[in-house]
């Protein structure tokens, strides 16, 4: 028997206290938020609630308070944030990719924009853009469509497709795949043509951020997997980095509020129904 077997009491505790030993920032969230490296000076300890990055292949998910800043790093380049949001506590008003898409006439996700539910209220908005490559056509891989690419789609494989990964990640939260919206992807970008095809535009380089803005209570699930139409032959996602901070949603005196008419609309319909709720 080795030092590492599990097959006692005594053995299993110091197998999982050297596992706590040996993670890293790759492998688990930090607690406090605060501790994580590389936080950003002007932020104080107290308004970081959340830091963590996602290894390829891996997902997280958080309930977030009304304001909270979430701001995505692509550190090395392939990185492909699949993201599925609801309103927290609330699991049936969830993210309306078609909606998000029809109410702002526009396919492509940028700076200034919003994420809406199907009930024309704003969930999100996209308070900082420098990747400029997303996607809202294709949604998150299966397992099916990872068994047939690369040999295997299963959450447990090195190959892990996103809506498995997501499935996990809704679990944590009395979520079945039913509740499910279908996902944008960040980092990851996708064009439609003239005849409406698509091609994958891929990514914009490391280093590149997103930041989300809560704007009413957010359930946020993200699997960090290759984008489905990612047209390498290897499984290629590299690391995403995740920092939350306290924050405002945006009111009625902020810019993005009168930038166009349906967006005042949008963030007007959570306000109210935010207000009414109080």
């Amino acid at each position: 028997m080795t030092d590492s077997s599990t097959s006692t009491t005594y053995a299993a505790r110091e197998h999982a206290r050297a596992q706590e030993a040996a993670s890293t920032a790759l492998d688990r969230p930090w607690v406090p938020a605060s501790a994580f490296p590389g936080v950003p000076g002007e932020l104080a300890d107290e308004h970081m609630v959340w830091a963590e990055t996602v290894r390829g292949g891996g997902y997280t998910h958080k309930v977030l308070a009304p304001g909270t800043v979430v701001e995505l790093t692509d550190l090395d380049g392939d990185a492909c944030a699949q993201i599925a949001l609801a309103w927290a506590g609330r699991p049936w008003e969830r993210l309306c990719v078609a909606d998000t898409v029809k109410v702002q006439w526009s396919a492509y996700l940028g700076e200034g924009g919003l994420l809406l539910s199907d009930q024309g209220r704003a969930l999100a908005s996209l308070a900082l853009d420098e990747s400029g490559r997303h996607d809202t056509f294709c949604g998150a891989a299966t397992a099916a469509q990872n068994r047939e690419r690369y040999g295997d789609g299963s959450p447990w494989s090195t190959t892990p497709a996103a809506r498995e990964l997501l499935k996990l990640a809704a679990a944590k939260h009395a979520l079945t795949a039913r509740d499910l919206p279908p996902v944008v992807s960040l980092f990851k970008g996708v064009k439609a043509d003239e005849e409406g095809r698509l091609h994958w535009t891929g990514g914009a380089g490391a280093g590149k951020r997103v930041r989300l803005r809560a704007e009413a209570p957010l359930l946020l699930l993200l699997a960090n997997t290759p984008h489905p139409l990612d047209p390498r032959d290897e499984y290629t996602a590299t690391s995403l980095r995740v920092l939350a901070w306290k924050d405002r949603p945006t009111a009625p005196g902020d810019p993005l509020w009168t930038s166009t008419p349906e967006i005042r609309r949008a963030l007007s319909n959570t306000a109210e129904f935010l207000g009414a709720a109080v």
